[in-house]
């Protein structure tokens, strides 16, 4: 006999941080700090970390210039402001992992961009990240 309930779909995970969007939106840096401080981040990745392995987080995905070879990381408060040139997959990573990766990979990267495309861009240098995480 049939209960007569569907069973719902899995709810699924919301790729975005608001906080950091109203701070984009009104250009407070120290905002946008607080929010990295505080909140996860979009980042767009070449290759989606594996599900059963919590220490995968994928392979982050970055800007080269073709011109002058500097390499941008792109962040995005949301993952609907995500160009669709790039690739699809995206990451919603903490601010201990963004910390991290800049230690580790903030010598190469020329300056860091956040919703590049929309509706509020700003960038900052990985060192003024780096700082506004350690405050």
């Amino acid at each position: 006999m049939a209960s007569g309930k569907k069973r719902g779909k899995k709810p699924e995970v919301e790729f975005r941080n608001t906080q950091l969007a109203d701070a984009l939106q009104t250009q407070d840096m120290a905002a946008v700090a607080f929010a990295l401080r505080h909140g996860p981040t979009v980042v767009p990745l070449m290759r989606p970390g594996a599900r059963d392995d919590p220490r995968d987080s994928g392979e982050v995905w970055t800007f080269r210039d073709p011109n002058t070879g500097d390499i941008a990381l792109l962040l995005f408060s949301d993952a609907l402001h995500k160009p669709e040139a790039m690739p699809k997959a995206v990451g919603l990573h903490s601010p201990e992992w963004l910390r991290a990766f800049l230690e580790v990979h903030g010598d190469e990267i020329t300056t860091v961009f956040f919703d590049i495309a929309g509706p509020h861009p700003m960038q900052a240098s990985p060192a003024d990240l780096i700082a506004a995480l350690d405050a």
